[in-house]
């Protein structure tokens, strides 16, 4: 297959289209700068690649809402994940505006961008997120849940939505919510990693909130398990069937690293480090992925103990 990939730089994007690639599939990357095909055809003196090679680079721009539609003829399948990171920076109105932004107007962008190919492709699937659901407490929610109402919530819902002119257009259109991607290579669990082998880990205020989570090696094959399955649509949570509390997951890193766990990081210290992202690290999500277990798909790390170990491999 031929594949377009948003935000293929990042952890996702780069585990994935590394996967895709072994396995003989085409990449094009949607990159913000002028791609390296149009330069290489501008120092080779010619103005376009017409009648050149398919491009491996195309060029957009989320924030102005365009797309050199013309690189994605051909693709079989999109993979959206670009969105500017909720943990990056403190959470200023600019930087929510940022947050939201890069994904509705991203999402919205490569949709309707598809939608008016004359050959779409025959898939789209828009990375989304468990915030969508709020926060549940110890409520164990499914994709029949419905949405929460705080600020990521809302970003989520807006999300989905955007991506209406693909559905439309009839692109078999898959939401991917995805829960804490267990990894060191990036993602929340990246400095989680860094604490804990510096021996300071420790709970994060009560310790009893749920943290779904779920190893980068079962994300990329949840994605590629939707990419392959053409009937299957609409939101799947991509997160381990066994959701474990703060607690439970500060034991597993502590046990795995061989570092001690009893530096218990309070909540006042929480929220005043992290401002109004504290929320979502002292809240609760408790998130099953039921329709993903009932299309077939089988994790290879389903435990929190499991998904650090293979995190280290």
């Amino acid at each position: 297959m031929r594949i377009a990939v948003t935000g293929s730089t990042g952890l996702i994007g780069t585990a994935l289209s590394r996967s895709l690639r072994a396995d003989g599939h085409d990449i094009v990357r949607l990159v913000r700068r002028a791609s390296q095909d149009a330069r290489r055809y501008e120092n080779a003196g010619r103005a376009t690649a017409a009648g050149g090679p398919p491009p491996s680079e195309v060029m957009w721009d989320p924030k102005g809402q365009w797309v050199d539609t013309a690189g994605l003829a051909g693709c079989d399948a999109v993979v959206h994940l670009a969105g500017a990171g909720v943990a990056d920076r403190r959470w200023t109105a600019a930087y929510k505006k940022e947050i939201r932004d890069s994904r509705v107007l991203g999402t919205a962008t490569v949709a309707d961008a598809i939608a008016s190919l004359d050959e779409p492709p025959r898939v789209l699937i828009v990375g989304s997120a468990i915030g969508y659901y709020g926060d549940t407490g110890s409520r164990a929610v499914d994709e029949s849940a419905p949405p929460g109402d705080d600020f990521l919530a809302n970003v989520a819902q807006e999300w989905e939505e955007a991506a209406a002119a693909a559905s439309e257009a009839g692109i078999r259109t898959v939401f991917a919510r995805t829960g804490l991607v267990v990894a060191r290579e990036g993602g929340a669990w990246q400095p989680l990693f860094r604490i804990f082998k510096a021996g300071v880990g420790g709970r994060m205020g009560s310790g009893n909130q749920y943290w779904s989570h779920i190893a980068l090696h079962d994300h990329i094959a949840a994605l590629r398990h939707l990419l392959d399955r053409d009937d299957l649509s609409g939101p799947f949570n991509l997160t381990a069937p066994e959701p474990v509390t703060n607690r439970e997951a500060t034991a597993a890193m502590g046990r795995v690293l061989h570092r001690p766990t009893v530096l218990p990081v309070p909540a006042p210290v929480l929220r005043a480090a992290l401002g109004e992202f504290s929320k979502d690290v002292l809240g609760s999500q408790r998130v099953l992925p039921k329709r993903l277990l009932e299309s077939g798909f089988s994790f290879a790390f389903p435990g929190i103990e499991d998904a650090v170990r293979a995190a280290l491999r």
